[in-house]
């Protein structure tokens, strides 16, 4: 099955949405970057469990393409490189607080269900 094309995403906001967010890390990344703001590479990577250096420079290499996330790097010695979420980035906090709700009550069901 072919790939669909950008443009043919853009008649079906669904699937837009779901195509710039889909995978396993990516809402773990917008999370941490709208509860905590600002954060270098490493902050970041220690601030969610389980990820990769490798998928973590992926993921917000795709995020930053789409214009989620804004990537400044420095020119010192180290190099230093903070992200941060983008106007469009910010604007996703209320989906990442929706799951956050959700999860929350999820996880009180299922407390109740197991007493």
């Amino acid at each position: 099955m072919a790939e669909k094309s950008f443009e043919e995403y853009l008649e079906c906001p669904f699937h837009l949405a779901m195509s710039m967010l889909e995978g396993r890390w990516k809402f773990a990344i917008l999370y941490v970057l709208s509860a905590r703001g600002t954060l270098r590479f490493k902050e970041l990577e220690r601030a969610i469990p389980g990820i990769s250096t490798r998928m973590l420079t992926k993921e917000l290499k795709h995020l930053e393409g789409y214009g989620i996330v804004n990537r400044v790097p420095y020119a010192t010695v180290p190099p230093k490189v903070e992200y941060s979420l983008t106007k469009i980035g910010k604007s996703t906090s209320p989906v990442i607080d929706a799951i956050s709700q959700w999860g929350e009550r999820y996880a009180d069901t299922i407390k109740e269900n197991n007493t």
